[in-house]
């Protein structure tokens, strides 16, 4: 009987990857699918943003009083802001308030969150630092009308309380009319306006301090670390890129601040306490001067621009130092 000897088993055949399955998709084909997302956005900053200020910067090289057809006057009104006391004045006073919206309230929103943070809440427990927390942000969640009728109260020269008080402790000399009188109108506004921030500060900086690791401060308490010194080595350097982030927006906050104007003085007495934002809106409305008003608001959104673009670089290298 002979022996059969099986055949070889017939050579299988390898093919290539790129013939099986689904095709291999390439980073752009696979990106080009998410580019439908920022449509809405886009369209929104188009529709929002860019073309009113397009119209803006053309009307800022107009003449026009709000009818009518707009006439063509080239830089005449950039020339004119030049030569304008009251525009220069407005762009100090935007610094008085950078003081009093950015840097007061980042120094005592630091202040106050490592006190709540590592004085109240060991000692008195997270629910009172908690209280105490949400009533330094009350501020910032009541309407700009309500405080700013709250405040008018507060400096009314005949019965308003704060001169009310000054008479009941013999200080009745120090009494003032607070909002109309240009030696006093400007520190009475800053006092308002650090009131209204403060809050935002201390909550932005207690949530920093939740990320710190305790450890940092157990440590430092037994090698004999008072407050302060766990303050000015442990709390202040792990806030550095809160600090920039609170810097950022407060300072562009307080160069577009407007309604707490618009409320307490209207700009005045005079021009006392006039802002650049205060100062186009009134050329808009008032004297229907649109296209100064809208050189003022060029100029305005310019100026945020480049101080937030100078911020932002400053927060990415302190993060990038920070994480080193």
């Amino acid at each position: 009987m002979t022996a059969v000897t099986p055949a070889p088993p017939a050579p299988t055949s390898r093919k290539s990857p790129r013939t099986t399955g689904t095709p291999r998709r390439t980073a752009r084909e696979t990106s080009r699918g998410y580019w439908i997302y920022l449509l809405p956005g886009a369209v929104g900053f188009i529709a929002i943003v860019a073309i009113p200020f397009g119209m803006n910067l053309y009307y800022s090289l107009t003449s026009w009083r709000g009818v009518g057809t707009p006439k063509f006057v080239g830089l005449d009104n950039y020339i004119r802001l030049v030569a304008d006391p009251a525009f220069w004045a407005s762009f100090l006073h935007s610094g008085a308030f950078i003081v009093a919206m950015a840097v007061i309230p980042t120094a005592l929103g630091v202040f106050l969150a490592a006190v709540l943070f590592d004085y109240i809440a060991p000692k008195f427990g997270t629910r009172a630092a908690s209280i105490l927390r949400a009533m330094f942000y009350l501020p910032q969640i009541l309407p700009i009308v309500v405080a700013g009728v709250l405040w008018k109260w507060l400096y009314q020269p005949q019965y308003g309380i704060l001169n009310t008080v000054l008479d009941g402790v013999g200080l009745g000399g120090l009494r003032q009319n607070w909002l109309g009188d240009a030696d006093t109108s400007m520190l009475a506004v800053m006092n308002v306006l650090i009131w209204l921030q403060i809050g935002y500060t201390v909550v932005v900086f207690m949530a920093g301090l939740s990320r710190v690791d305790p450890a940092l401060y157990e440590a430092a308490e037994i090698d004999g670390a008072g407050w302060f010194q766990r303050f000015w080595s442990i709390t202040i350097p792990q806030l550095r890129p809160e600090i920039a982030v609170v810097l950022i927006t407060t300072s562009v906050a307080a160069l577009k601040v407007f309604a707490p104007i618009y409320v307490l003085t209207r700009g005045g007495p005079g021009t006392s306490t006039i802002v650049p934002a205060y100062f186009s809106y009134s050329n808009f409305f008032t004297t229907t001067q649109v296209g100064y008003g809208a050189a003022v608001a060029s100029l305005l959104a310019l100026l945020v621009t480049i101080i937030a673009i100078v911020l932002l670089r400053y927060q990415t290298r302190n993060a990038e130092g920070f994480e080193k």
